[in-house]
């Protein structure tokens, strides 16, 4: 059995073994599982997956993603979610009723707009489909977009969030998360954050990441200390998204 971190090759065998599951970027041939991408080798419990060290962002329904409005239509927006698949966003997909030979579209959204949005449809042909329905939906007003590689997300965030918390409590900024790999920072020390971010993104498969970042960022913050210590020793890649900074909870369309 491959050991967790463990750099593998596609078509690699990790473990020779039935008492094991294939999970993520994995198959079965016979007894083995083998790996389907250049990545790393993870195992939680009796399945076994394989984090690629880089790969385009793939949406599937129920992402939480961060997209561009690029274009306008008669029932709908044509949305950017930083893949090679693109996106639209229905009026059946907002939380009001339109009609559209009353309003123009690009009072709502208009292009060059920010949207936090849900995956809500993605067919056979990976025709996708935007909903703005879901109560953590929003338009992003103002602060920055950053991009990182979207298999790197999961580190961003870690364990229960402790990484994207350290990076939040310790810059004073507001952060969503996309699971597409764009990232909405507002308010604070933005220059440091980013500089965490892609910290993070540069060293994602590196022991002791989160101690480091907490150096950067500059002290120890005693309320998370506990979560990332563990993190460390489990370098945790289960989270998919996070959104931090609306303490409020008040959201926007």
């Amino acid at each position: 059995m491959k050991e967790n971190k463990k750099f593998v090759l596609p078509g690699e065998l990790i473990v020779d073994s039935i008492d094991f599951l294939p999970g993520k970027n994995c198959y079965r041939m016979g007894n083995g599982i083998y790996s389907k991408r250049i990545g790393l080798v993870y195992t939680k419990g009796r399945v076994v997956e394989v984090v690629p060290l880089s790969g385009v962002y793939t949406p599937e329904v129920g992402d939480m993603i961060i997209g561009e409005v690029k274009e306008v239509q008669y029932s709908g927006w044509v949305i950017d979610i930083n893949s090679p698949y693109s996106a639209f966003l229905p009026l059946s997909g907002i939380r009001e009723y339109i009609d559209p030979a009353k309003t123009d579209l690009s009072r709502i959204y208009s292009p060059g707009d920010m949207i936090y949005g849900k995956v809500s449809i993605v067919s056979a042909l990976k025709t996708v489909q935007i909903s703005m329905q879901d109560p953590r939906a929003r338009k992003l007003r103002g602060g920055r977009i950053v991009k990182i590689t979207s298999v790197k997300v999961p580190r961003l965030i870690g364990k229960q969030g402790s990484m994207i918390n350290l990076i939040k409590e310790k810059t004073g900024c507001k952060i969503i998360v996309g699971q597409n790999g764009l990232i909405w920072i507002d308010g604070g020390n933005i220059d440091l954050a980013v500089s965490a971010i892609k910290e993070v993104e540069e060293k994602s498969h590196t022991d002791g990441l989160t101690n480091h970042i907490e150096r950067m960022l500059g002290g120890t913050n005693k309320k998370i200390e506990k979560a990332y210590e563990q993190e460390d020793l489990e370098e945790d890649e289960e989270d998919n998204y996070i959104e931090v900074g609306d303490e409020n909870g008040k959201n926007e369309q």
